[in-house]
């Protein structure tokens, strides 16, 4: 590692500030979505009513189960990244690439706030992850 993983003097003040209400704007969206879609049940309470509605189909209420649990499992995990984006933030561990330590650019921040990776070593993963 080149970088110091704990410096984010990379970014200026309001830059930090338009990161973090952007974080704050989803991790908001996100947690609605999640009670919307969960309608105040537990996961399992949740699919257990999506398995239980009527439907002549076994196969259909299977496969309309699965696609929900999926949706809802996407919706907890981008949850889960956007809420350590903004402890990172708060911590001031937040802007460095988990993998060189460099600081992640602003622009790329602004595209994906909860990004770990520069664009760099982004695409190295992604590359390695197709082979």
């Amino acid at each position: 590692m080149t970088g110091d993983p704990t410096v984010t003097s990379h970014l200026t003040a309001g830059q930090r500030a338009l990161l973090e209400a952007e974080l704050v704007r989803r991790q908001a969206e996100l947690d609605r979505q999640v009670a919307e879609h969960q309608g105040g049940l537990s996961r399992v309470e949740h699919a257990r009513e999506v398995l239980s509605q009527d439907s002549d189909d076994i196969s259909h209420r299977e496969a309309e189960r699965e696609m929900d649990m999926t949706l809802g499992d996407r919706e907890i995990a981008e949850l889960g990244v956007v809420s350590a984006a903004l402890r990172r933030l708060r911590e001031d561990r937040y802007g460095n690439c988990s993998d060189c330590g460099e600081a992640i650019a602003f622009d790329r921040l602004k595209v994906e706030p909860w990004a770990l990776r520069c664009v760099v070593c982004e695409g190295r993963r992604e590359r390695s992850a197709r082979l």
